[in-house]
């Protein structure tokens, strides 16, 4: 888990492809020192916590990273994230409740 973590802490850059259009959004993973993955992510209105973070071994030597996380703007919603991060990419998608899944994609900006 702490190799798994290590490879999943930093400052990334994601758009959720949603269907009124890309959201921008910059998450940030880190490792605390009881060994807990926590992260955040910001939006243009809000920051707020992710939930749930677990992380795993995915396919073809990716990490698989899912984790919750509740907005309020553009409106109130409950997520779910499942995504792939191999190297400095991320990719998979959201989804909110029983709406259409959202992809997600984006990029490591710092470790």
């Amino acid at each position: 888990m702490e190799t798994q973590a290590a490879s999943l802490a930093g400052t990334w850059n994601l758009d959720l492809k949603t269907p009124v259009g890309t959201l921008a959004v910059r998450y940030h993973f880190e490792r605390a020192a009881d060994g807990a993955v926590r992260g955040t992510a910001t939006g243009a209105s809000e920051t707020v916590p992710l939930e749930d973070i677990t992380v795993s071994e995915g396919v073809d030597g990716a990490l698989r990273v899912t984790w919750r996380q509740k907005v309020t703007r553009p409106m109130r919603l409950n997520l779910a994230f499942d995504v792939l991060v191999a190297g400095g990419r991320m990719t998979g998608y959201s989804r909110a409740g029983r709406l259409p899944r959202t992809t997600v994609s984006g990029t490591r900006v710092r470790p």
